[in-house]
């Protein structure tokens, strides 16, 4: 199976930043030593032109040259930087080499990804670029994809996924997500599910079962990009819901296994994780990637 890093292009913070950006190298350091079946690769660097498939070209161009107001960097949570741009341009293609290795292989993965509060024309949220969108709008130009499913279960609704396929019939957002976490303004997706604060395994798990049948009666993808949020955890700073490790593991095996009985290809990104203690989670991504791989490989063993 094949994942993709892009932790080497440092993302430079101040001191004390609430980000936790170590947890991508982390995260890599252990798949490197525990899964050598998993083939590690650096993704492309997006290009302005395929980063305008998904966002308005005025602002990829203004985003890249820091030509952006101190309202629009606070928006973001990060300080602007040559740096950033250039991460924020990995992080993006490799969820789109993770997708293409989904059409390839049946499962991709991006060991960081799901910066799914970016629209169109800005930046929020820690997010600059949405990998999800730009990936869809690529695949569907380039690759024979006609149809997306993007299930975000991040505990922070994808309000900028869903603001940026409002319109786009050929993708369908699922969004299950904390009804009193950020944002605080929601948008609109093809299904959202908003959950009380202090949501635990059993009911989660219930929606969730819930939501892939509306999604299997509402819609035919071709391709599904699914973004894993680790903060639905219990011991997570941001979540506000109480998930267990063992609850988000039976949450990422009920995804890839809605994707392989259907035959569809599945594209995960890791999306947030903002523990309490770091190991958690990369305990909990790394949780996700094992189960990836575990779904890659009964696939692969289902062909012959």
């Amino acid at each position: 199976m094949k994942a993709y890093y892009s932790d080497r292009f440092v993302l430079p913070l101040p001191p004390g930043h609430r980000f936790p950006v170590e947890k991508y190298e982390l995260l890599r350091s252990r798949v490197s030593k525990s899964e050598p079946g998993i083939q590690l690769l650096e993704p492309e660097s997006l290009t302005d032109e395929i980063l305008s498939l998904a966002h308005d070209p005025s602002y990829v161009f203004r985003f890249a040259r820091g030509d952006l107001s101190q309202q629009e960097i606070r928006r973001i949570g990060f300080p602007w930087s040559a740096e950033l741009v250039e991460r924020s341009r990995r992080s993006a293609g490799a969820t789109v080499g993770a997708c293409i290795a989904a059409l390839q292989e049946g499962v991709g993965v991006n060991l960081a990804g799901g910066t799914h509060h970016a629209y169109r024309d800005h930046a929020e949220g820690y997010c600059c670029f949405n990998d999800a969108m730009i990936a869809s709008k690529l695949l569907q130009r380039d690759y024979g994809v006609r149809s997306v499913a993007v299930i975000d279960l991040d505990v922070h609704q994808g309000n900028g996924t869903a603001a940026m396929a409002q319109d786009d019939p050929s993708i369908f957002t699922l969004s299950i997500h904390g009804a009193a976490n950020y944002p605080f303004r929601k948008e609109q997706s093809d299904l959202d599910i908003e959950l009380a604060d202090g949501t635990a395994d059993a009911a989660y798990l219930d929606v969730l079962n819930r939501a892939l049948e509306t999604l299997e009666q509402s819609f035919v993808p071709d391709l599904v990009i699914y973004l894993a949020g680790a903060d639905p955890f219990v011991g997570d700073r941001l979540g506000r819901l109480a998930l267990s490790k063992e609850g988000l593991a039976a949450r990422d095996r009920r995804v890839f296994q809605f994707a392989k009985d259907r035959g569809l290809p599945v594209a995960v990104a890791m999306a947030g994780g903002y523990g309490r203690n770091i190991a958690d989670t990369v305990d909990i991504h790394f949780s996700t990637v094992q189960i990836a791989q575990e779904s890659h490989l009964l696939r692969k063993r289902l062909q012959y």
